[in-house]
């Protein structure tokens, strides 16, 4: 566990040198948000009237919590440094190293994103202040419950878009995959809440990633009640034992296809 705390802290430290480089990723977060804020904005000619359940407060705070919640995970090594590691066979060399790759790929990853997150943390919720002139609604009690859905999400989704890069062991490119995913969180989990959406399509969207990894902590920061965070933390647990569990094994077939082929 040492040595991926050091790497998780070196990687840390590495990027608190280019601070500049992940502020530049912030233009499109902002271009985003602004579209975003302002459409909610003339869609509630009434601040006081209800869409879906959401004032116009609830629902520009739900487009701007998904969309740091997003832009904080993004991340190229998961997208790209796996997929080019098994393309070009240099992971034959990793994967002979004193550890474990899929932990080495996590822990460089946490490090990337921990300031990147709290950038875009400080930056939505001055954009949100500036916008509507208050903050979620959100208690110290409920603190607790809304870190763990956060940090779970976030791991989730580290489980997903990795599992996404392995099947390059079988698949020349990766990259249509990720794309799709990446669409469906967007289109599906930030642009709109599931209550948005008809109602034979919620339960369908609430069984996918988009409930655990950006709807269910958002939803929380904005409305909170505990039986929405036992539910959320439940999904959330049930997925990320999946999803690892599914890592872990597409990662050892592909290993193991490695060595078979002589890699």
């Amino acid at each position: 566990m040492r040595k991926y705390l050091f790497i998780l802290k070196a990687t840390l430290m590495e990027n608190l040198q280019y601070v500049w480089n992940i502020l530049l990723g912030f233009i499109t977060f902002f271009m985003l948000l602004f579209v975003f804020m302002n459409l909610w904005d003339y869609i509630y000619s009434d601040s006081g009237n209800l869409i879906s359940g959401y004032t116009k407060d609830q629902m520009i705070w739900y487009v701007i919590l998904t969309e740091m919640i997003w832009f904080s995970c993004r991340n190229a090594t998961l997208s790209y440094q796996i997929s080019n590691d098994i393309k070009s066979g240099s992971i034959a060399y990793s994967i002979n190293k004193p550890y474990n790759y899929i932990a080495y790929i996590i822990a460089k990853h946490l490090g990337e994103i921990a300031i990147k997150s709290l950038l875009f943390l400080v930056a939505g919720l001055i954009i949100g202040y500036g916008f509507l002139g208050s903050l979620p609604p959100v208690h110290l009690y409920q603190l607790p419950a809304i870190l763990v859905t956060l940090v779970l999400g976030t791991f989730i989704n580290t489980f997903l878009k990795m599992s996404i890069s392995v099947l390059s062991f079988w698949i020349e490119d990766a990259t249509p995959f990720h794309w799709i995913y990446d669409k469906m969180i967007i289109v599906l989990g930030i642009m709109f809440p599931v209550e948005v959406f008809p109602l034979w399509a919620q339960p369908v969207i609430r069984a996918t990633p988009i409930f655990v990894v950006t709807y269910g902590p958002a939803k929380l920061i904005i409305d909170y009640s505990s039986g929405m965070a036992v539910r959320v933390i439940l999904s959330q647990l049930i997925y990320f034992v999946i999803s690892l569990s599914f890592l872990l094994f597409i990662y050892q077939r592909g290993v193991k296809k490695l060595n078979v082929n002589g890699g």
